[in-house]
C-alpha cells in the first residue's frame, strides 16, 4: 500500500472572461423584430416590417381557418385591423 505524504498541489485556473449578458427570450416574451404584429385570438404569431406583407400572411391563415379572429396590429399607432374573407 502507498503512502501519502499529505502534500496538495493547487492550479490557478485563469478568470473566466467577461461574457456580455444576453438577452433571454422566453415564451412568454418573444422579441419583437417589427412594426406589424401578426394576431391569431389575440395571440402575437409574428412581426413583420411591412404592412402588406403581414395582411397577406393574415389573409391565408384567414382562408385556412375562417373561425379564428385575425389582425394585423400596429405597435407604433396601437391601432389594429381585423382581416375578413373576401366576399365571394
Amino acid at each position: 500500500m502507498a503512502v501519502r505524504d499529505g502534500t496538495k498541489t493547487l492550479t490557478t485556473k485563469s478568470a473566466p472572461e467577461p461574457v456580455e449578458p444576453q438577452e433571454q427570450h422566453t415564451q412568454r416574451k418573444r422579441p419583437e423584430l417589427g412594426r406589424y404584429l401578426l394576431q391569431v385570438d389575440r395571440q402575437t404569431k409574428g412581426s413583420y416590417t411591412d404592412f402588406a406583407v403581414a395582411e397577406v400572411a393574415a389573409l391565408a391563415i384567414k382562408t385556412k381557418h375562417p373561425i379564428v379572429q385575425v389582425t394585423v396590429h400596429d405597435a407604433v399607432e396601437g391601432v389594429s385591423k381585423l382581416v375578413e374573407l373576401p366576399a365571394a
